[in-house]
């Protein structure tokens, strides 16, 4: 019998394997630690100060303050909750008057999914285009803003050719126009340093799998003040997400945020290494 071939794996972008240290840290909530986090009794408090570390770690990550980062289950809901959410929410708060949405041609098929379900309900839609090196040109985005706009979603990194787009100047060119700014980090995160708070953006979509953690978890970061609809009502992550916590994901989810941090600089050097190698 012939042996198996060593695989290198190159796919990460679609999904990464859980580190063993994250395996370690949750299997404790799939075994004996069953506890709901909502509840009062000892078994649920375990069960909340465990997702409440991980809510630290996740924004230690992310430098942003712990009380904005919403755990979900997916980036994909991430950025549906994002994007309907604030869309809901500006045209509440307007009386329907503010109906129209700005997202980049080439963003996630979770936003462009998004944007077509807004579109179905009334809201107007502008695809915004990019260069031939996939950039976002931010005097079209500039272009594209009118009174009614609500929302404008462009991702921080491409998840097929990986170009980073000027979210910073897109964040503060929406905050001038009086915009909520959402961005989809998905492949950024723990891969180039991020800090929500000097960034500028309004909302941000995470995936637990795509940073060393199992599939099934994500978070939104949702700036404080920031109008938004909850896509899943319930009274769980401060009537934000409702649903009863996923804690052996959060917990992953935290512990996979706070070794990509300590270990980014390290991980990028050795990236550039192989670059060169490869380049060679």
């Amino acid at each position: 019998m012939t042996p198996p071939r060593e695989t290198v794996y190159l796919d990460h972008n679609a999904t990464t394997p859980v580190r063993p240290e994250v395996l370690e840290a949750m299997l404790p909530f799939l075994r004996g630690e069953f506890g709901n986090p909502n509840s009062v009794h000892s078994a649920g408090q375990r069960a909340r100060r465990a997702v409440e570390k991980a809510r630290e770690q996740t924004a230690a990550l992310l430098r942003c303050h712990p009380s904005e980062v919403v755990f979900t289950a997916s980036g994909s809901e991430a950025d549906n909750a994002a994007l309907k959410g604030a869309a809901q929410a500006a045209w509440n708060q307007s009386g329907g008057k503010r109906r129209h949405i700005v997202v980049s041609a080439v963003e996630h098929e979770a936003v462009l999914g998004a944007a077509r379900h807004l579109a179905a309900r009334g809201f107007e839609t502008t695809l915004v285009g990019v260069d031939a090196r996939c950039r976002v040109d931010p005097a079209a985005v500039a272009a594209a803003l009118r009174p009614e706009t609500a929302v404008v979603s462009v991702m921080y990194a491409n998840n097929e050719v990986g170009t980073l787009q000027p979210v910073r100047e897109l964040a503060a060119l929406c905050r001038e126009r009086g915009v909520l700014f959402h961005t989809d980090a998905v492949q950024a995160a723990g891969k180039v340093p991020l800090d929500f708070g000097a960034l500028g953006a309004d909302l941000m979509a995470l995936s637990g799998h795509k940073l060393n953690a199992p599939k099934g978890v994500g978070a939104l970061v949702v700036r404080r003040g920031a109008a938004l609809v909850p896509l899943v009502a319930g009274h769980q992550e401060k009537n934000r997400r409702g649903g009863t916590e996923n804690v052996a994901g959060i917990v992953a989810f935290g512990t996979a945020g706070e070794l990509a941090a300590r270990e980014m600089d390290a991980h990028a050097s050795e990236l550039g290494a192989l670059r060169r190698r490869l380049e060679a």
